[in-house]
């Protein structure tokens, strides 16, 4: 009695390993990566043709377009958020703050509540823009 030999078992086509490598990619990048903190209101940041890019990191405080703020998707009035920002700049002295206003804010609103970052100790605080789409 003959046995027929056992064929090799085939190698699996290497683009899929690459698939299931690019789909482990995308999905770590997804549940890592932090787009930016939500208000709890709708912001509407100002257009402006000129700025640069954000930099990363650091805290983002919210104003909407009736003067209620937040900070980091936390509702909070202006002395709280002021005080809250000094607590953590004790903590972290490289502290980075973006003001994520709404465009039709006043800016007696905006401006001291900006000072009063500054006087907590924030040295980095940037105003956040909407490109204009020229």
């Amino acid at each position: 009695m003959r046995l027929k030999a056992r064929r090799g078992l085939t190698m699996p086509d290497p683009l899929v390993s690459l698939i299931d490598v690019v789909f482990f990619l995308l999905v770590f990048f997804m549940l890592v990566g932090r787009m930016d903190a939500t208000a709890p209101f709708d912001v509407s940041p100002p257009i402006s043709v000129l700025g640069e890019d954000l930099p990363t990191g650091g805290l983002t405080v919210s104003i909407g377009a009736e003067g209620q703020m937040a900070l980091d998707g936390v509702e909070l009035d202006a002395a709280a958020l002021v005080a809250r920002l000094a607590a953590l700049r004790e903590s972290r002295p490289d502290l980075l703050v973006r003001v994520n206003a709404h465009g039709a804010l006043r800016l007696s609103i905006l401006l001291p509540l900006v000072a009063d970052i500054e006087a907590a100790g924030v040295g980095d605080i940037v105003l956040v823009v909407t490109p204009n789409p020229i």
